[in-house]
């Protein structure tokens, strides 16, 4: 997919720290630190949009000069894309057209400009023929729509990548698929689902944008306890060399999955509590 790395979506890692901004369960302190970390992410990415919500929600205080200095960035960097785009269509062809529409895209979505960005990603999906890019483009609908946890959205995208997959597309973005429509089972609560997805993609994982490695297995461990029976769970989860190279990295997982498998209740316990 353009532009992914081994790196999780810097977004993501933001509609995160939102998540626990907003917990009940979070200390003060500690949402002192995040307030710092978000307002950071928002003032390098010039994200007014989001910015603005979170003034009104009260969960950041507004500063008027610092909010007129980033719609000041905003709209120059509109305008030479905008300029771009005129350029490509009068003196280029249609690869470069895409492609400044698609920049347009990803400014939307990078300043947390949603209903913009859903607008431009059509715009630049009647400019693209390739079913792999076209995938791709559903790939950044769906980063927003776990942003946003817009479970609409999410799910027709699902459902449009699926169908772009009945006119060809490859392995990985295939896998890849996986990985996302499994997330919003889990979030939805169709944790047998979820836990077969992930199941399925433990040898071909590439989805770093969405999460870590760790974060997966740990996704995969815990959905898979929920859904699998005794048997299937010591085949595919116990014993799996996957999961073993990683569980014992992630604190007290290791401990939670065998303690249960093992009957010893007690040790169960005291891993879940923790």
């Amino acid at each position: 997919m353009e532009n992914q790395g081994e790196t999780q979506q810097p977004h993501l890692v933001l509609s995160h720290k939102l998540f626990l901004l907003t917990h009940p369960d979070v200390q003060d302190i500690e949402k002192v630190r995040l307030k710092e970390e978000v307002l950071t992410t928002i003032k390098s990415d010039d994200m007014v949009p989001l910015y603005e919500t979170l003034v009104a929600e009260s969960l950041l205080e507004k500063d008027q000069s610092l909010l007129d200095s980033m719609r000041a960035k905003n709209e120059d960097e509109l305008k030479k894309l905008d300029e771009k785009i005129a350029d490509a269509e009068e003196n280029l062809g249609e690869s470069e057209v895409r492609e400044a529409h698609l920049a347009k895209s990803l400014f939307y979505i990078r300043i947390g400009d949603k209903e913009k960005a859903l607008e431009q990603l059509k715009v630049t999906e009647g400019k693209t023929v390739a079913v792999g890019q076209r995938m791709d483009l559903v790939f950044y609908t769906l980063q927003l729509a776990f942003f946003y946890m817009d479970f609409d959205l999410i799910s027709k995208s699902i459902d449009k990548a699926k169908n772009l997959f009945e006119e060809g597309g490859d392995w990985e973005r295939k896998n890849r698929l996986k990985v996302y429509e499994g997330l919003y089972c889990m979030s939805s609560r169709n944790f047998k689902k979820a836990a077969d997805l992930f199941l399925d993609s433990i040898s071909t994982f590439t989805t770093y944008e969405l999460f870590p490695y760790d974060t997966f297995i740990f996704y995969t461990v815990l959905t898979s306890i929920i859904s699998l029976d005794r048997v299937s769970l010591k085949q595919k989860v116990v014993d799996a060399p996957e999961i073993l190279t990683v569980i014992g990295k992630i604190p007290y997982l290791s401990e939670f999955l065998n303690s249960l498998y093992d009957c010893q209740y007690k040790s169960f316990f005291s891993a879940f509590g923790k």
